[in-house]
Protein backbone atom coordinates (compact mmCIF):
# COMPACT_ATOMS: atom_id res chain seq x y z
CA UNK A 1 0.00 0.00 0.00
CA UNK A 2 0.94 3.48 -1.17
CA UNK A 3 2.02 6.22 1.96
CA UNK A 4 2.48 9.70 0.85
CA UNK A 5 5.77 11.14 2.33
CA UNK A 6 6.63 14.31 0.64
CA UNK A 7 4.03 17.12 -0.65
CA UNK A 8 5.61 20.12 -2.37
CA UNK A 9 4.28 23.32 -3.92
CA UNK A 10 5.70 25.26 -6.62
CA UNK A 11 4.69 28.85 -7.21
CA UNK A 12 6.01 30.09 -10.29
CA UNK A 13 5.39 32.90 -12.76
CA UNK A 14 5.01 33.49 -16.56
CA UNK A 15 5.33 36.39 -18.84
CA UNK A 16 2.14 37.26 -21.26
CA UNK A 17 2.61 39.55 -24.50
CA UNK A 18 0.46 42.22 -25.31
CA UNK A 19 -1.31 42.11 -22.35
CA UNK A 20 -1.49 43.82 -19.06
CA UNK A 21 -3.34 45.62 -16.56
CA UNK A 22 -5.84 49.01 -17.46
CA UNK A 23 -7.59 51.20 -14.83
CA UNK A 24 -9.15 48.19 -13.26
CA UNK A 25 -6.04 47.32 -11.82
CA UNK A 26 -6.21 44.35 -9.60
CA UNK A 27 -4.48 41.27 -10.72
CA UNK A 28 -7.19 39.29 -10.15
CA UNK A 29 -9.10 36.47 -12.72
CA UNK A 30 -10.18 38.35 -16.06
CA UNK A 31 -8.85 41.62 -15.12
CA UNK A 32 -6.24 42.16 -17.24
CA UNK A 33 -6.89 44.27 -20.76
CA UNK A 34 -5.06 44.00 -24.14
CA UNK A 35 -2.19 46.32 -24.01
CA UNK A 36 0.52 46.37 -27.37
CA UNK A 37 3.32 46.10 -26.29
CA UNK A 38 3.02 44.74 -22.85
CA UNK A 39 4.07 42.45 -20.97
CA UNK A 40 1.77 40.96 -18.16
CA UNK A 41 3.70 38.31 -15.34
CA UNK A 42 1.32 35.67 -13.82
CA UNK A 43 1.52 33.56 -11.11
CA UNK A 44 0.33 30.29 -10.91
CA UNK A 45 1.78 26.87 -8.57
CA UNK A 46 2.14 23.62 -9.04
CA UNK A 47 1.81 20.59 -7.09
CA UNK A 48 3.03 17.07 -6.88
CA UNK A 49 2.48 14.51 -4.23
CA UNK A 50 5.08 11.41 -3.77
CA UNK A 51 4.51 8.49 -2.05
CA UNK A 52 7.13 5.95 -0.65
CA UNK A 53 6.78 3.10 -3.15
CA UNK A 54 7.47 5.72 -6.15
CA UNK A 55 4.17 6.69 -6.98
CA UNK A 56 3.40 10.33 -7.49
CA UNK A 57 0.78 12.65 -9.10
CA UNK A 58 0.43 16.21 -10.25
CA UNK A 59 -1.26 19.42 -10.99
CA UNK A 60 -0.39 22.69 -12.22
CA UNK A 61 -3.13 25.18 -11.57
CA UNK A 62 -5.67 27.16 -13.81
CA UNK A 63 -7.39 30.28 -12.68
CA UNK A 64 -7.42 29.38 -8.58
CA UNK A 65 -3.45 29.73 -9.14
CA UNK A 66 -3.91 33.21 -7.15
CA UNK A 67 -1.58 33.93 -3.45
CA UNK A 68 -4.91 32.72 -1.93
CA UNK A 69 -5.45 30.03 -2.87
CA UNK A 70 -1.91 29.38 -2.16
CA UNK A 71 -1.79 30.32 1.28
CA UNK A 72 -4.82 27.89 1.54
CA UNK A 73 -3.24 24.58 -0.23
CA UNK A 74 0.28 24.93 2.07
CA UNK A 75 -1.86 25.38 5.17
CA UNK A 76 -3.84 21.87 3.75
CA UNK A 77 -0.91 20.18 2.39
CA UNK A 78 0.81 18.47 5.31
CA UNK A 79 -2.60 16.70 6.49
CA UNK A 80 -1.80 14.85 3.31
CA UNK A 81 1.71 13.40 5.00
CA UNK A 82 1.11 9.57 6.08
CA UNK A 83 -1.93 8.91 4.48
CA UNK A 84 -3.02 6.65 1.52
CA UNK A 85 -3.21 8.57 -1.40
CA UNK A 86 -6.46 6.30 -2.74
CA UNK A 87 -8.31 7.21 0.10
CA UNK A 88 -9.87 10.19 -1.47
CA UNK A 89 -13.62 10.06 -0.33
CA UNK A 90 -11.51 10.42 3.70
CA UNK A 91 -9.18 12.88 2.45
CA UNK A 92 -11.68 15.22 0.47
CA UNK A 93 -13.82 15.42 4.28
CA UNK A 94 -10.96 16.10 6.67
CA UNK A 95 -9.67 18.97 4.46
CA UNK A 96 -13.04 20.12 4.26
CA UNK A 97 -13.18 19.93 7.44
CA UNK A 98 -9.74 21.58 8.38
CA UNK A 99 -11.01 24.37 5.66
CA UNK A 100 -13.98 25.25 7.04
CA UNK A 101 -13.37 29.20 8.55
CA UNK A 102 -11.59 29.54 4.71
CA UNK A 103 -13.53 29.81 1.17
CA UNK A 104 -11.67 26.21 0.15
CA UNK A 105 -9.85 27.35 -2.64
CA UNK A 106 -6.59 25.30 -1.47
CA UNK A 107 -8.09 21.99 -1.43
CA UNK A 108 -8.96 21.58 -5.71
CA UNK A 109 -4.99 21.11 -6.59
CA UNK A 110 -4.70 18.52 -3.63
CA UNK A 111 -8.12 16.44 -4.73
CA UNK A 112 -6.84 16.96 -8.34
CA UNK A 113 -3.32 15.84 -7.89
CA UNK A 114 -4.20 12.64 -6.07
CA UNK A 115 -6.67 11.88 -9.49
CA UNK A 116 -3.51 11.94 -11.14
CA UNK A 117 -1.72 10.04 -8.61
CA UNK A 118 -4.32 6.99 -8.59
CA UNK A 119 -4.46 6.85 -12.40
CA UNK A 120 -1.02 7.00 -12.87
CA UNK A 121 -0.67 4.02 -10.58
CA UNK A 122 -2.89 2.01 -12.27
CA UNK A 123 -2.01 3.14 -16.17
CA UNK A 124 -5.03 4.56 -16.91
CA UNK A 125 -6.86 7.94 -17.59
CA UNK A 126 -8.83 10.13 -14.77
CA UNK A 127 -11.56 10.42 -17.52
CA UNK A 128 -12.40 6.47 -17.69
CA UNK A 129 -11.77 6.08 -13.97
CA UNK A 130 -14.40 8.26 -13.22
CA UNK A 131 -16.55 6.74 -16.22
CA UNK A 132 -16.12 9.30 -18.84
CA UNK A 133 -17.47 8.26 -22.23
CA UNK A 134 -17.56 11.42 -24.31
CA UNK A 135 -13.68 11.63 -26.21
CA UNK A 136 -14.47 15.21 -27.38
CA UNK A 137 -16.04 17.91 -25.77
CA UNK A 138 -17.80 20.75 -27.67
CA UNK A 139 -16.51 24.32 -26.60
CA UNK A 140 -17.30 27.69 -26.25
CA UNK A 141 -15.45 30.61 -26.26
CA UNK A 142 -15.59 32.81 -22.74
CA UNK A 143 -14.22 36.71 -23.31
CA UNK A 144 -12.25 38.61 -21.00
CA UNK A 145 -13.89 41.77 -19.68
CA UNK A 146 -14.02 44.19 -21.73
CA UNK A 147 -11.69 47.46 -21.18
CA UNK A 148 -12.26 50.85 -21.40
CA UNK A 149 -8.59 51.45 -22.87
CA UNK A 150 -8.90 51.88 -26.33
CA UNK A 151 -7.65 48.34 -28.25
CA UNK A 152 -8.95 44.39 -27.59
CA UNK A 153 -12.76 44.61 -25.99
CA UNK A 154 -13.03 47.99 -25.70
CA UNK A 155 -16.68 48.69 -27.52
CA UNK A 156 -19.72 46.49 -28.16
CA UNK A 157 -18.85 46.65 -32.09
CA UNK A 158 -15.44 44.80 -30.94
CA UNK A 159 -17.49 42.10 -28.89
CA UNK A 160 -19.76 41.98 -31.96
CA UNK A 161 -16.78 41.20 -34.32
CA UNK A 162 -15.15 39.15 -31.92
CA UNK A 163 -18.13 37.08 -31.57
CA UNK A 164 -18.23 36.36 -35.42
CA UNK A 165 -15.00 35.31 -35.56
CA UNK A 166 -15.13 32.97 -32.70
CA UNK A 167 -18.25 31.55 -34.31
CA UNK A 168 -16.47 31.05 -38.07
CA UNK A 169 -13.30 29.66 -35.88
CA UNK A 170 -16.31 26.95 -35.32
CA UNK A 171 -16.54 27.49 -31.15
CA UNK A 172 -20.25 26.14 -30.75
CA UNK A 173 -20.94 29.23 -28.16
CA UNK A 174 -19.74 33.16 -27.42
CA UNK A 175 -19.67 33.81 -23.20
CA UNK A 176 -19.62 37.75 -23.18
CA UNK A 177 -17.70 39.08 -19.63
CA UNK A 178 -18.62 42.62 -20.10
CA UNK A 179 -17.08 45.89 -18.76
CA UNK A 180 -16.14 46.82 -15.29
CA UNK A 181 -18.16 49.66 -14.70
CA UNK A 182 -21.59 47.86 -14.27
CA UNK A 183 -23.36 49.88 -16.94
CA UNK A 184 -26.43 48.33 -17.92
CA UNK A 185 -27.64 49.95 -20.66
CA UNK A 186 -24.46 49.32 -22.45
CA UNK A 187 -24.33 45.95 -21.15
CA UNK A 188 -28.06 45.24 -22.94
CA UNK A 189 -26.64 46.66 -25.71
CA UNK A 190 -23.98 44.57 -25.87
CA UNK A 191 -25.94 41.60 -25.63
CA UNK A 192 -28.42 42.78 -28.57
CA UNK A 193 -25.11 43.80 -30.88
CA UNK A 194 -23.40 40.25 -30.20
CA UNK A 195 -26.52 37.86 -31.27
CA UNK A 196 -27.11 40.00 -34.77
CA UNK A 197 -23.52 39.60 -35.67
CA UNK A 198 -23.86 35.87 -35.13
CA UNK A 199 -27.25 35.19 -35.74
CA UNK A 200 -29.27 32.07 -34.55
CA UNK A 201 -26.74 29.41 -35.45
CA UNK A 202 -24.45 30.05 -32.11
CA UNK A 203 -24.86 30.04 -28.43
CA UNK A 204 -24.79 33.34 -26.62
CA UNK A 205 -24.22 33.43 -22.78
CA UNK A 206 -23.60 36.30 -20.55
CA UNK A 207 -21.66 36.54 -17.49
CA UNK A 208 -21.48 40.34 -15.96
CA UNK A 209 -19.13 38.57 -13.26
CA UNK A 210 -21.39 40.17 -10.39
CA UNK A 211 -20.56 44.02 -11.71
CA UNK A 212 -24.38 45.45 -12.08
CA UNK A 213 -24.78 47.26 -9.19
CA UNK A 214 -28.40 46.63 -8.19
CA UNK A 215 -31.11 44.11 -8.86
CA UNK A 216 -32.83 45.88 -11.02
CA UNK A 217 -30.04 47.07 -12.89
CA UNK A 218 -29.63 42.53 -13.58
CA UNK A 219 -33.12 43.08 -14.28
CA UNK A 220 -32.75 45.39 -16.76
CA UNK A 221 -29.91 43.38 -18.29
CA UNK A 222 -31.94 40.20 -18.28
CA UNK A 223 -34.49 41.13 -20.44
CA UNK A 224 -31.93 41.47 -23.17
CA UNK A 225 -31.22 38.19 -22.30
CA UNK A 226 -34.76 36.98 -23.12
CA UNK A 227 -34.72 39.10 -26.35
CA UNK A 228 -31.47 37.67 -27.52
CA UNK A 229 -32.22 34.31 -26.93
CA UNK A 230 -29.03 33.63 -24.83
CA UNK A 231 -28.86 30.01 -23.09
CA UNK A 232 -27.78 31.72 -19.60
CA UNK A 233 -27.24 34.59 -17.80
CA UNK A 234 -24.59 34.23 -14.93
CA UNK A 235 -23.49 35.92 -11.71
CA UNK A 236 -25.20 39.25 -12.02
CA UNK A 237 -24.96 42.31 -10.20
CA UNK A 238 -23.06 43.27 -6.67
CA UNK A 239 -24.69 40.50 -4.21
CA UNK A 240 -21.37 38.75 -4.90
CA UNK A 241 -23.20 35.58 -6.41
CA UNK A 242 -24.44 34.35 -3.39
CA UNK A 243 -28.00 36.10 -2.47
CA UNK A 244 -30.76 33.01 -2.70
CA UNK A 245 -33.60 35.87 -2.51
CA UNK A 246 -32.94 38.26 -5.32
CA UNK A 247 -31.81 36.20 -7.29
CA UNK A 248 -35.08 33.60 -7.15
CA UNK A 249 -37.36 37.08 -7.57
CA UNK A 250 -34.80 37.48 -10.57
CA UNK A 251 -35.72 34.08 -11.66
CA UNK A 252 -39.37 34.80 -11.49
CA UNK A 253 -39.52 37.56 -14.07
CA UNK A 254 -36.64 36.28 -16.80
CA UNK A 255 -36.97 33.52 -19.34
CA UNK A 256 -33.37 32.85 -19.56
CA UNK A 257 -32.18 30.40 -17.00
CA UNK A 258 -30.22 31.56 -14.26
CA UNK A 259 -26.62 29.93 -13.77
CA UNK A 260 -25.66 31.10 -10.25
CA UNK A 261 -23.04 29.67 -7.91
CA UNK A 262 -19.88 29.85 -9.16
CA UNK A 263 -18.95 31.70 -5.73
CA UNK A 264 -20.83 29.17 -3.35
CA UNK A 265 -18.76 26.79 -2.32
CA UNK A 266 -19.06 23.17 -2.30
CA UNK A 267 -21.58 20.83 -2.57
CA UNK A 268 -23.61 21.28 0.54
CA UNK A 269 -24.17 25.20 -0.10
CA UNK A 270 -24.45 24.33 -3.76
CA UNK A 271 -27.30 22.21 -2.52
CA UNK A 272 -28.94 24.79 -0.08
CA UNK A 273 -29.05 27.45 -3.51
CA UNK A 274 -30.41 25.83 -5.47
CA UNK A 275 -33.04 23.58 -3.15
CA UNK A 276 -33.71 27.23 -1.95
CA UNK A 277 -34.76 28.59 -5.89
CA UNK A 278 -31.51 30.59 -6.63
CA UNK A 279 -30.81 29.32 -9.60
CA UNK A 280 -32.01 26.58 -12.37
CA UNK A 281 -28.42 25.23 -13.17
CA UNK A 282 -25.45 25.23 -10.99
CA UNK A 283 -21.76 26.16 -11.67
CA UNK A 284 -19.08 23.83 -10.37
CA UNK A 285 -15.40 23.45 -11.12
CA UNK A 286 -12.58 20.87 -9.93
CA UNK A 287 -10.48 23.86 -8.92
CA UNK A 288 -13.00 25.77 -6.87
CA UNK A 289 -14.96 22.86 -5.61
CA UNK A 290 -12.43 20.65 -3.54
CA UNK A 291 -11.58 19.31 -6.49
CA UNK A 292 -12.65 16.54 -9.09
CA UNK A 293 -13.68 14.50 -5.46
CA UNK A 294 -16.46 17.79 -5.51
CA UNK A 295 -16.79 18.46 -8.61
CA UNK A 296 -18.81 15.03 -8.88
CA UNK A 297 -20.69 14.86 -5.77
CA UNK A 298 -21.90 18.57 -7.01
CA UNK A 299 -22.72 16.93 -10.47
CA UNK A 300 -24.47 14.16 -9.08
CA UNK A 301 -26.33 15.99 -6.82
CA UNK A 302 -27.60 18.00 -9.89
CA UNK A 303 -28.53 14.71 -11.66
CA UNK A 304 -30.77 13.95 -8.93
CA UNK A 305 -32.86 16.59 -9.01
CA UNK A 306 -33.33 15.88 -12.62
CA UNK A 307 -31.13 19.15 -13.49
CA UNK A 308 -28.16 20.39 -15.29
CA UNK A 309 -24.95 21.62 -14.08
CA UNK A 310 -22.08 23.53 -15.80
CA UNK A 311 -18.19 22.92 -15.43
CA UNK A 312 -16.73 26.67 -15.35
CA UNK A 313 -13.31 27.29 -16.75
CA UNK A 314 -10.90 25.26 -18.59
CA UNK A 315 -8.25 22.37 -18.11
CA UNK A 316 -7.64 18.67 -18.09
CA UNK A 317 -9.35 17.95 -14.89
CA UNK A 318 -12.37 19.78 -16.14
CA UNK A 319 -12.18 17.76 -19.46
CA UNK A 320 -11.88 14.71 -17.42
CA UNK A 321 -15.10 15.36 -14.99
CA UNK A 322 -16.85 16.78 -18.66
CA UNK A 323 -16.57 13.43 -20.11
CA UNK A 324 -18.16 11.87 -17.67
CA UNK A 325 -21.12 14.04 -17.14
CA UNK A 326 -24.58 13.17 -19.13
CA UNK A 327 -25.96 16.63 -17.52
CA UNK A 328 -23.83 19.09 -19.12
CA UNK A 329 -23.33 20.93 -22.36
CA UNK A 330 -20.12 22.73 -23.29
CA UNK A 331 -16.45 23.46 -22.22
CA UNK A 332 -15.76 26.50 -21.23
CA UNK A 333 -12.02 28.16 -23.29
CA UNK A 334 -11.73 30.81 -20.47
CA UNK A 335 -10.63 33.21 -21.16
CA UNK A 336 -10.76 34.89 -24.79
CA UNK A 337 -9.78 37.97 -26.37
CA UNK A 338 -8.72 39.45 -29.69
CA UNK A 339 -4.85 39.34 -29.55
CA UNK A 340 -4.98 38.23 -26.25
CA UNK A 341 -3.30 34.94 -24.89
CA UNK A 342 -5.30 32.44 -22.48
CA UNK A 343 -3.13 33.16 -19.25
CA UNK A 344 -3.06 29.02 -19.00
CA UNK A 345 0.31 28.45 -17.37
CA UNK A 346 2.75 27.51 -20.33
CA UNK A 347 3.74 24.03 -19.24
CA UNK A 348 2.39 20.89 -21.30
CA UNK A 349 4.47 18.91 -23.11
CA UNK A 350 2.51 17.13 -25.32
CA UNK A 351 0.08 18.55 -27.03
CA UNK A 352 -2.50 19.98 -24.60
CA UNK A 353 -3.51 23.29 -25.14
CA UNK A 354 -6.70 25.56 -24.17
CA UNK A 355 -5.46 28.43 -26.84
CA UNK A 356 -7.85 29.38 -28.89
CA UNK A 357 -6.03 28.56 -32.10
CA UNK A 358 -5.99 25.05 -31.21
CA UNK A 359 -9.63 24.40 -31.27
CA UNK A 360 -10.59 21.35 -33.50
CA UNK A 361 -12.40 22.72 -36.91
CA UNK A 362 -15.81 21.14 -36.05
CA UNK A 363 -15.63 23.31 -32.66
CA UNK A 364 -14.19 20.33 -29.78
CA UNK A 365 -11.43 19.83 -27.69
CA UNK A 366 -10.15 16.09 -26.95
CA UNK A 367 -10.23 14.64 -23.26
CA UNK A 368 -6.75 13.59 -22.85
CA UNK A 369 -6.54 9.69 -22.52
CA UNK A 370 -3.07 9.05 -21.50
CA UNK A 371 -2.01 7.88 -17.63
CA UNK A 372 -3.62 10.39 -14.67
CA UNK A 373 -5.19 13.42 -16.21
CA UNK A 374 -3.16 12.67 -19.42
CA UNK A 375 -0.80 15.57 -19.29
CA UNK A 376 2.86 15.57 -19.13
CA UNK A 377 4.29 18.93 -17.20
CA UNK A 378 7.47 20.85 -18.50
CA UNK A 379 8.94 20.47 -14.71
CA UNK A 380 12.22 22.51 -16.06
CA UNK A 381 10.14 25.62 -16.94
CA UNK A 382 8.42 25.61 -13.60
CA UNK A 383 11.54 24.96 -11.82
CA UNK A 384 13.10 27.52 -14.12
CA UNK A 385 10.56 30.13 -13.18
CA UNK A 386 9.61 29.66 -9.84
CA UNK A 387 8.92 31.63 -6.90
CA UNK A 388 9.25 29.89 -4.00
CA UNK A 389 9.31 26.13 -3.46
CA UNK A 390 7.30 24.78 -0.65
CA UNK A 391 8.19 21.18 0.92
CA UNK A 392 6.25 18.86 3.77
CA UNK A 393 7.88 15.54 4.54
CA UNK A 394 6.72 12.43 6.70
Amino acid sequence: MSRIDRVEIHPFRFQAQNMGLGLHSAAGVGNVIFKEKSSFSAQRFAVRILCDDGVSGEYVTHWVGTPSSLGQCLMLAPNLLGRDPEQRAIIYDDLKREARAYDHMGHGPLDIALWDLAGKKYNTSVSRLIGGYRDRLPTYASTYHGQMEVGGLDTPAAFADYALACKEAGFVGFKIHGWHDGNAAKEAANILGVRRAVGDGMQVMVDPACQLRTWMDALYVGRACDEAGCLWYEDPYRDSGVAVEGHRRLREKLQTPILVSEHVRGVEQKANFLLAGGCDMIHADPEYDLGITGALKIATFCEALGLDVQLHACGPAHRAVLSALRNSHYYEMALMGPGMTNLVPPVYTNGYSDQPEDIAPDGTVPVPDGPGLGVVYDWDFIEANRTGFHQFTA
